[in-house]
Order: structure tokens, then sequence, then C-alpha cells
């Protein structure tokens, strides 16, 4: 990866890092390697420079292309005049390809370039590798214990624009050619011809299938003139799979061929169906021959008729069962419900003051968003006053997500109210930002402000958006900054007319930002790769645990109570007794240096800020390699940060931060990065087949559980095809389980989401 993964990216393949000595796309974790569950996101968008100077870190990591864009043709075979002959019937249909892959020889894989992406399609010993596969560039095969081979010319060499260009139906035109060109002995299912007249059934297991499944079957094996002994082959397969049952669908499925009977002989379907004598296939081959033509069996179809019949049986321990379900109340699985931790509001001070304030006076209160305008507020208003004794300043991001008419903008409305009471309104930012340059000039007007954006989803979208123009993209780069520069002076650009472009420089500045937004542009805005850059690691998310609180019918006046106007001004006043640096200082001149006083911790305090110190390292140790770093590499930093928050809230004239700020604060910050990768793992998508994948999820998850109606019902935005595909995925992978209750006419399948883990991280956190 070190050597050619940056190359291969500038010639447009989206690149994976593979295991050494395998084939399998890994990850390099603790110190160890382990297989990467979700790869696939990597076949539908570029690979970044951050990845890239991760992977390259990976000790012996091998490189893996993503296809998508890129198809590649697997000729899986020891024979090597047939290897040679598939490849050139590849150039012959498809174009001669420059890049031929060797791994263990006469085998060879072909790559060309997909004009639509489409799935693959395997044919043992032919593959088709596509969309949402990989296969591997550079590495040691694992057989040969060798370099894989580019006998040619490599892509390293060819960017992915010189790549021959194919759409699906060449390629499967080739694959149907090529698998006729494979002996019988090389196909790991063969057709096998009719069975002497009166021999018995010889096959391994039960061969009998049910109706539906090989149905869905056979739609996949069509009969495009086939030679009579694989015409005969398929209905000795279906009179073993469904007895005289299948006779319909044998002489339906025989005339889509243009011959008599699909054999060129006189036969018709009806005289040959009385003379088959099926010993060594049965639905078994129906399915197999259909999943080598791409069909994925819908997880809610039987495919034996021995477990459907099993299935309409009464259970044994039905009686038992009924017990039991009544003494539980036949509770199904769910996902674990979202709650924020009551003691998160357990604060006292201006932060108590501020919250009771908000949900008395809301129509649709939300403390847990209110405590997060709160700490916004304080942060600002204490800003460049106090400092941490490891010179962390006030400065904070935060972000308060709810639906639509959940309450969320109320908080954001009492903090300006409150500030103009308090005769404070200095300390307020636009609503909104036009550009870099007007974020910068709000800062030297007063160089600690609140910034409270309304809509900061849609805002994401606009600054994340690689199109964004340039004044636009610039502001998240100056937020950026601006985070980092609180403990020392900022220095903006320099421009060739100074005097028409005076260089900025803001000495301390603490810009807070308070962001309000509802789910779904928020959660979007992230799929263009904020969470793997870390830039939305300096955020704390405060999601609400209910979008549509109890109505509060007879909310309290909105005037700010006096006590809290009080609590807000003294703490804009800071330290009495502290000289913060002069008269400019204490008058917030953004050029005059500032001396904060800095707020001590007790020795409890220090034992467990050390702890939280500890904590932080080992979490970074154990996600190396993922972007989940760059949210606890924020961990200490924003837990002493808040902890003395709440120290200045509870008295700001001599604060001291104890052993239960530090406790609160970690909790705090805890269930902020919880909450960010829980949500991220469950709604952030990085390409279009996994933001399928997940949608999916979700309304299975919010329908707690559905039937097979009722989901078709709600996943409209599917086709027929993806939804079985996903729902297929979904299951397999354990996410979901599929119920089958037996009616009195037939079953009926429900879909039931398996409860949603939590993390090991955010337990030892807890403990």
């Amino acid at each position: 990866m070190a050597e050619h993964g940056a190359r291969l990216v500038d010639n447009g393949y989206a690149v994976i890092p593979i295991m050494p000595g395998s084939k399998v796309p890994g990850r390099f974790t603790q110190g160890e390697w382990k297989p990467y569950p979700d790869w696939t996101r990597h076949c539908d968008r570029a690979t970044t420079d951050v990845e890239l100077d991760i992977w390259r870190h990976w000790p012996d990591c091998g490189v893996g292309v993503a296809c998508g864009a890129v198809v590649a043709l697997d000729i899986d075979t020891l024979d090597g005049e047939l290897a040679i002959a598939l490849a050139d019937l590849a150039a012959t249909m498809l174009g001669d390809t420059p890049c031929i892959r060797i791994g263990q020889a006469p085998k060879r894989l072909l790559v060309y370039r997909a004009e639509t992406p489409f799935a693959g399609r395997k044919r043992h010993p032919l593959e088709v590798l596509a969309r949402g596969q990989q296969f591997v560039a550079h590495a040691i095969h694992p057989g040969t214990g060798r370099p894989y081979e580019w006998p040619e010319d490599t892509l390293l060499d060819v960017p992915l624009s010189g790549l021959p260009v194919v759409v699906e139906a060449q390629v499967l035109a080739w694959l149907d050619r090529a698998y006729s060109m494979i002996p019988a002995e090389m196909k790991p299912r063969t057709l096998i011809g009719d069975a002497a007249p009166g021999t018995a059934w010889q096959g391994p297991s039960d061969p009998r299938g049910t109706l539906e499944a090989v149905q869905l079957a056979l739609a996949f094996i069509p009969n495009v003139d086939l030679d009579g002994t694989s015409w005969i082959t398929i209905g000795n397969a279906l009179k073993a799979a469904l007895g005289d049952e299948g006779k319909d669908l044998w002489c339906a499925w025989s005339r889509q061929s243009s011959k008599s009977g699909g054999s060129g002989r006189s036969d018709t379907p009806e005289r040959r169906w009385s003379r088959l004598r099926p010993h060594s296939i049965g639905a078994g081959s129906i399915y197999a021959m259909a999943i080598e033509r791409g069909w994925v069996p819908p997880p809610e179809v039987t495919l034996n008729a021995v477990a459907t019949e099993q299935a309409a049986q009464p259970h044994p321990a039905a009686g038992l069962l009924a017990k039991i379900a009544a003494m539980q109340g036949a509770a199904q699985p769910s996902s674990i419900p979202y709650r924020v931790p009551p003691d998160l509001l357990d604060v006292d001070g201006a932060l108590r003051l501020f919250i009771d304030y908000a949900t008395r006076t809301a129509v649709s209160p939300q403390p847990f968003l209110a405590l997060g305008a709160a700490l916004c507020l304080i942060g600002a208003v204490a800003g460049r006053r106090y400092r941490t004794p490891t010179d962390l300043r006030s400065n904070l991001y935060a972000i308060g997500i709810a639906d639509s008419g959940g309450g969320k903008d109320h908080a954001r409305r009492c903090v300006k109210r409150l500030l103009f009471a308090a005769g404070l309104e200095r300390y307020l930012g636009g609503e909104d930002f036009a550009s870099s340059v007007g974020l910068l000039t709000s800062l030297q007007l007063h160089p600690a402000r609140l910034f409270q954006v309304d809509e900061f989803g849609q805002f994401l979208r606009l600054v994340l958006n690689p199109r964004a123009p340039f004044h636009k993209a610039a502001i998240w780069t100056e937020l950026t900054k601006l985070f980092t520069s609180a403990a020392e002076p900022y220095i903006g650009s320099e421009y060739a007319d100074q005097n028409q472009k005076p260089r900025t420089t803001i000495q301390q500045p603490c810009a807070c930002v308070w962001g309000v937004t509802v789910p779904a542009p928020f959660w979007s805005a992230l799929e263009g790769g904020a969470l793997a850059d870390g830039s939305l690691a300096r955020f704390l998310v405060f999601l609400t645990d209910d979008d549509y609180p109890e109505r509060n019918d007879a909310p309290a006046v909105a005037e700010p109570p006096p006590e809290l106007v009080a609590a807000l001004q003294a703490i804009a006043a800071g330290n009495p007794d502290h000289d913060h640096g002069g008269n400019l200082a204490t008058g917030m001149q953004a050029g005059a240096a500032i001396i904060p006083y800095t707020v001590p911790l007790t020795v409890e305090a220090e034992a467990v800020m050390a702890t939280v110190r500890r904590d932080a390292t080992e979490l970074l140790r154990s996600n190396r390699g993922t972007y989940a770093t760059a949210m606890f590499g924020r961990y200490a930093e924003n837990t002493a940060k808040l902890a003395m928050l709440t120290a200045v809230s509870r008295n700001p004239a001599a604060p001291i931060t104890e052993a239960r700020d530090i406790a609160w604060a970690a909790r705090l910050v805890e269930h902020c990065i919880g909450t960010l990768l829980r949500e991220a793992d469950r709604r952030v998508a990085d390409n279009e087949t996994e933001a399928r994948h997940k949608k999916m999820l979700e309304v299975i998850r919010a329908g707690r559980r559905l039937s097979r109606t009722e989901l078709v019902r709600k996943t409209q935005f599917l086709s027929r095809r993806e939804r079985e595909e996903i729902l297929a995925s979904l299951t397999e992978s354990g996410l979901v389980i599929a119920q089958i209750e037996a009616g009195v006419t037939k079953s009926t399948t429900y879909y039931v989401a398996t409860p949603t883990p939590e993390r090991s991280d955010n337990r030892r956190l807890q403990a």
C-alpha cells in the first residue's frame, strides 16, 4: 500500500487494504489484522487522502481494487490452453485489455471499465467481479508465496479512463459463451442426463423443494434453445423437487425454447414428463444453477419441503411456549431505545437556572437541548476570563438535534432574551455565517461570541460540499482554526494589499457555536467525509430522546428570572480580585493580551482527571485506524472544559473544579461521543448501496415488527430485486431476524431488527 496505493488512486481506482497472506480486505487494529466488514462502501466512492495516509502505515498491507467502475473477469482454471482461449474470447467480444493479472498461473484476471456499474456473476470456474466485489492488485499470493504479476501493463500504468469500456449485456454474453467452453468435468454441478427407466432415487438427501422457491429459481435459468440433455436434466430436477405438481411449470418453461420441446426432436414436454426418472438431482440442483446465474434466495421463502411440513405441525412444546410468552408479555426483540441518562441534567448554578427557565417557558420542553445551549452560552460569556491549569479555554462547539416541531429552537431564543436582559448582547454573534471574513470580523469586534446557527444540517451540507463556493467552504476551515487558537493569538491570512485587506489578528478568540438541526440533513451532510477527517470531532452532539415531548399547555412568562440574569452577569465579570491584563483586556479588546483566571482542581479532581486521560489514551489505541479516534482525541479536552464550566456556573467569583464536576463532564462527553458514533453507524453511508441497506434497517427498527406486506409498502423506494438482496444481506449478517408464523392456510413472515449492541467503549467509560 505504501508503494502503490497513492499512484493507483491518482489513476482513478478505488483501493482497499488487503490482509497479509490472504485475499481478504482487512484492518490493522489493536496491533493485529482483522477482516474489514464494511469495505464495500469503497465500491462507489473515491479513496480519500486520509485513508491512504492511515493504510500506508499498516504492516505488509496489500492493495485491493474495489469493483464498481472497474469490472474484472476471473478465469480460475489451471488448464493453460483453456485459460488462453477464454482470454482470447474476451478480447474478441469485449476488447483487448492491456491489464491482465496473474496470481497462480495459468489462471488470470482481465480488467475492464464499466460504462454503468452492475452486479457480478459467478459460473465456476468463471466469475465476473463487479459492483460490491474486489480483487487483489498488489500483494503476496497466499498459494504461491510470490507477488501477483502483471505480464503486460499494470493499473499503475493505465488510468481507469484508459481501460476498454464494457456494458453488462456484453459481459454476460461472454460469460455464456465462455461457460459453454468449460469441460463438464470442470463444472462443479453438471446437468446429468436422463436415467434409466425404473431407477430409484440415489441422491444424498431429500430432493423436494417448495413450489414458490422453485418458481423463483427457475426464472433465473432461461431456456434459450438448450440441448436435449440439459432440457431433460431440468425436467428430472423439477420432478424430484415437486412431483406431479411441477408438470405445468416444466411445460411452461420448456416452451420458452423455439425448438419442439426444447430438444430439437418430436418430444413434447407432456410426453417426456411421464418418462422422467430422477435419481440424483432435485430442488437443490435447480437452486444451485439459479444462484450461479445471480439468484439470491429471499429469506422469507422456505426452500425445503420437509421444513414446510414441519412448520405446519404443532410445536411439541407449544403449550409451554404459550405460557412463557404470556408471562413475558410476548416481548419481541427490538433496538435498545436511545435515552439521555437523567443524571446528566443534575447540575447547579447558572446551568440549573437556565435549564429551569428554558423548560418552564417552553411549549415542548427539551431539557437536554437546553443543557447544550446553556453550556455554549456560559462558554462564550466566560470566554477569556477563565482557563484550566492546562490552559484550555471555555470555547465550545455543540449541535442540538430534534425533529421539526419538537421544540429544538426554544433554548436558542431563551439565550437571546437572556443576553439582552443582562446587557451582554455584545456576546451574541450572527445566526448565520455569510463568509469566513464575516466570521473573523465579528470576532474582531468582540473576541468572545456565541454564534447560534439555525438549520445547522443545511449549513454543513453547504460548506462540506466539494462544489461549495470558496467563501462558504472557508467558513469550516476558519471554525477549525479558531477552535484550536483559543489560548493564543489567531493570525489570519496575508494579502498583497494590506491597506485594503489587512491581516486579521485576534488575541485568544473564544468562538462558541450552538447549532440546531433536524436529523435528516445533518446525517446526510456527514456522508462527505466530515467524520473521517475529524472536522466534526470538535462538536458535542446533543440528541433529544423524545422528538415530541408532552406539551406544556401553560408555559411561564418568557422573561428571564432576575437570579439567572445576575448569575450570567457575574460570569461575565470574572474573578473580581484577578487582573486580566489592564483595562483593554478587561474591556474585551480583540488586540489586547489576556491573562485569564486559572480555575484550580481539588486533589480528588486531579486524580479523576488523570483517569480520564488514561482512558482517552486506551480508547485511541483500541480504535486506531478508524474515524472514532478523532472523537476520542477530544474526550479528555472536552471533559476538562465542561468540568471548568460547571465550577464557573456554580461560583464565578472563586470557582474550584471538584471531582464530581470531572465525573459528570466525562459522562456527558462520553454520551455525546457515543451518540455520534451510534447514529453514524446507523445512518451515515459512504455510497448508495450502503445507504439503501441502512435505510431499510431503520424502517424495520421503526416498525418494531413488520410483516412482509408492511415492509414492501414502506420500502417502495427500492425495486423488488434490491429489496430481496438487502433483506438477504441483513438477515445473513444477523441485523434482522425473519420470524415465520404458521397460519391456517399459509405462513406469515415478520421482520424484526436485532437489538443494537452497546459499544464496548461506552461501557468501559461508564465503568
